[in-house]
């Protein structure tokens, strides 16, 4: 997770919790949790970074590992003993489907064995673009768990409930 965003989603749970001073080291490690834990239930990047995933070569579609996909940018074919080498374009077909899945087809390996796809995933391109549910949700779990250090009570129900309709499960 950029440090950006954890600063930024640390700033909005002091703000909630109305700490009038810069987030200190527990507040921020706690809004990267949250982030981490929104993403992890939420079954998606919720902020768009770089991603690269190496596949088999083979005719059939791949899905790519995380999703929404924005943006291919490209494979790069791995050989056993060789150097790495850019497939051209030509050598493969890319696709993002309406629910945000990448995929990939290698037409043409040459003498790749396995290709490594570079790609974009994330649902905003940073913590002010994130839907208003899920940022609230990561300030409240991450004010929760400023507030409850010890651990010694649940997160609040809302959470889980700002963050469902933006779950994306994989059977």
């Amino acid at each position: 997770m950029p440090a950006g965003v954890v600063a930024a989603a640390a700033a909005a749970a002091g703000a909630y919790l109305r700490i009038a001073e810069a987030p200190d080291a527990v507040l921020t490690q706690g809004a990267g949790t949250a982030l981490a834990l929104a993403e992890a239930f939420c079954g998606q990047r919720l902020i768009g970074r770089a991603c690269e995933d190496v596949i088999g070569v083979g005719r059939d579609w791949q899905r790519l590992a995380q999703r929404p996909v924005s943006a291919i940018r490209g494979l790069t074919g791995l050989q056993a003993p060789g150097a790495p080498f850019v497939l051209p374009v030509d050598a493969y077909a890319v696709d993002i489907d309406a629910d945000g899945n990448g995929w990939v087809r290698v037409t043409t390996p040459g003498a790749a064995m396995r290709v490594a796809v570079s790609y974009t995933a994330g649902l905003a391109a940073a913590w002010d673009a994130l839907p208003e549910p899920v940022a609230q949700g990561v300030t409240l779990l991450a004010a929760h768990l400023f507030e409850h250090r010890e651990g010694s009570a649940a997160p609040p129900a809302a959470v889980a409930a700002l963050w469902r309709p933006f779950r994306r499960m994989r059977l």
